[in-house]
């Protein structure tokens, strides 16, 4: 593959690519294809059975501080089913998603794990 073709691959697989913070009820989440550690996009973070997990790409992600309510929704003022924002890849096995409200959430990747600890409903 020559450095140009690569490069339309990368660039093709990037505009195509979509986030999301869990599974979906239909159980197939929106995913990035590729994203180059740094880049802050959009992103739709579940938060219906509280805020714990996020995929993007191939690797999910888990909350270093699980937020809930106590009942596995989201704590108050969090929107439900999602809430918007953005998501940063800091690293291969960090991720930070922010809010318009300022909310912090940071994700640490769970090596080898091939699907969400739990489907939200």
């Amino acid at each position: 593959m020559t450095q140009r073709t690569g490069q339309i691959v990368v660039a093709l697989t990037l505009a195509a690519g979509v986030l999301t913070g869990c599974a979906q009820a239909d159980g197939g989440p929106d995913i990035v294809r590729a994203t180059p550690s740094g880049r802050t996009i959009p992103f739709e973070l579940s938060t219906h059975c509280g805020i714990d997990e996020a995929r993007i790409g191939s690797t999910y992600f888990e909350a270093e501080t699980p937020l809930s309510d106590g009942s596995g929704n989201p704590p108050e003022g969090w929107d439900n089913p999602t809430q918007r924002g953005t998501m940063t890849l800091k690293s291969e096995t960090e991720a930070v998603f922010t809010d318009d409200a300022g909310r912090e959430v940071t994700f640490r990747a769970r090596p080898g794990a091939t699907a969400f600890k739990r489907i939200c409903a």
